[in-house]
């Protein structure tokens, strides 16, 4: 990238270190992937609220929400895909670094762009959570009426249909909407990040 190598990280005198002392906990990254409909968002806010309940600093990145501001000028083809997952692993490494428990919900279809946002925080800061559910039922659901466009050709590259989904080999933690409450999935995330000791329990 030109002038690259006149850009020096600035060290900041609040370290991380200082912020977890205040705060009483760690920061992570909370990343949910899985098919549209399978329920990533409604999970991934349910656990938000139950963290700032418990006193910790969270935020919630989601899909919609980013495309509306920060990757607004991104389509949907592969590359655009990958460059949305890009920024948005940039973004939540600064939330990890600022001591938040960063909960991303992105379909997030390919494993290398997953890893590649795994590798931007340490190993056992970053928690992959597979929001599994069949294609079936996903579309059953289909709460932004999708799917319906996908099928009757109006979106192309959709996820799932005409485009493909990588399921995680190795998820921190695999939740099936279609068997669990959302009250039960929020729990198993929840003891997933005080087992790691992530919050305390």
């Amino acid at each position: 990238m030109a002038g690259s190598e006149n850009i020096v990280w600035h060290k900041t005198t609040v370290t991380r270190a200082d912020r977890e002392a205040r705060s009483g906990h760690r920061g992570a990254v909370v990343w949910f992937t899985g098919l549209s409909g399978s329920g990533k968002s409604t999970l991934a806010n349910r656990v938000e609220a139950e963290l700032f309940k418990k006193g910790i600093r969270t935020y919630l990145l989601d899909g919609d929400n980013i495309r509306s501001g920060l990757n607004h000028d991104l389509g949907f083809t592969d590359a655009d895909r990958k460059e949305n997952i890009r920024r948005i692993s940039e973004v939540a490494a600064l939330f990890v670094d600022s001591n938040a428990v960063v909960l991303t919900a992105f379909i997030s279809p390919f494993t290398s762009e997953r890893r590649a946002a795994r590798e931007k925080v340490s190993e056992d800061e970053f928690f992959e959570i597979y929001v599994k559910c069949p294609l079936d039922v996903c579309e059953a659901r289909d709460p932004k009426g999708l799917y319906r466009k996908a099928r009757d050709g109006e979106i192309e590259a959709f996820t799932g249909i005409s485009s493909p989904y990588e399921e995680p080999p190795a998820p921190e933690l695999v939740v099936d909407t279609s068997e669990e409450t959302l009250d039960q999935s929020t729990a198993r995330v929840i003891a997933l990040l005080e087992k790691n000791k992530i919050i305390g329990a």
